[in-house]
């Protein structure tokens, strides 16, 4: 636990909300891959599961961003969304195999233009 507390309390959501991330993004679109031919409601429970594990990293994430790192509401929704779009990008190109599309930049923009008008006042 050293290690994290050298990390500043920001950081530390950020890492939070990217491991989270991660989980939800398998937990939502993960089963079209591998539980393509099973029933929805398997494929539903197996997502419920893995979603465990991104709320046990994501509500600690959002109390430690919003009641220690002085995030507001506003900036833990917003930088969930980046991280989110960050996350995905590399799940739908590596493991799903979707082709890469210019889409995701022009998404990618806005999110940045969603950043700077959310922190702009901080």
């Amino acid at each position: 636990m050293q290690i994290l507390q050298s990390i500043p309390l920001s950081a530390q959501t950020i890492l939070l909300l990217v491991a989270s991330n991660v989980f939800m993004t398998f937990a939502w679109y993960g089963h079209l891959k591998n539980l393509a031919t099973a029933p929805w409601y398997a494929a539903a429970l197996v997502s419920w599961g893995i979603a465990l594990f991104e709320y046990l990293l994501q509500v600690p994430a959002n109390r430690l961003g919003f009641q220690q790192a002085g995030f507001s509401l506003g900036q833990l929704k917003i930088m969930q969304e980046v991280i989110t779009l960050a996350v995905f990008m590399p799940f739908a190109v590596f493991y799903m195999n979707e082709p890469l599309k210019l889409d995701y930049l022009w998404a990618a923009l806005c999110m940045v233009g969603a950043v700077y008008f959310i922190f702009r006042s901080a």
